[in-house]
């Protein structure tokens, strides 16, 4: 069988789940199914919404997301799911994402989203349409700054994590 990304080391990372209010899934994946805080969270200013991350026993991960006020980022996703949210995308991690990209596009994969201009973490999107209704994204770690400290929880909520605007989650 032919693998779309032959050569390229790829790997399964996390599931992101979005909704109105992170603190509406907290009760859900941390709670009732065990995560813990892993940090890999923040806001971003810029595209307008607050993500934290949660780890489990086994090592798997799950992303809560939520929108910033007066950001439109998740609109048409709060549509499709009439505003309740849902599993937004899978994450998988690639070795190499100009390797990944110059594949895909070869092969006439729509991709959109492209953003390499963070050392730490680049990253393209696979259109759902191409992937049988899920948005895939395939990114590239980078490394971290020495001292690189994850933000707490609470730190998160409060609005006071990486690229944090200060509000706190509603």
């Amino acid at each position: 069988m032919d693998l779309e990304l032959d050569g390229l080391e790829v790997s399964f990372d996390h599931t992101a789940v979005a909704a109105p209010r992170i603190r509406d899934l907290l009760p859900i994946y941390g709670d009732l199914l065990g995560g813990r805080h892993l940090g890999g969270g923040g806001d971003n200013r810029l595209v307008g919404f607050r993500t934290l991350q949660l780890t489990y026993a086994n090592g798997s991960k799950v992303e809560l997301m939520e929108p910033l006020a007066g950001s439109t980022f998740f609109d048409s996703f709060f549509e499709l799911t009439r505003g309740r949210g849902g599993v937004h995308h899978l994450n998988f991690h690639v070795d190499d994402l100009t390797a990944a990209v110059a594949l895909l596009t070869a092969r006439g994969y729509r991709l959109h989203g492209l953003n390499q201009a963070d050392p730490r973490w680049r990253e393209v999107f696979l259109h759902p349409k191409e992937a049988h209704g899920v948005l895939i994204q395939l990114a590239q770690p980078g490394p971290r700054e020495p001292g690189d400290v994850r933000p707490t929880l609470e730190e998160v909520l409060a609005g006071r994590g990486h690229n944090g605007n200060g509000i706190p989650s509603p």
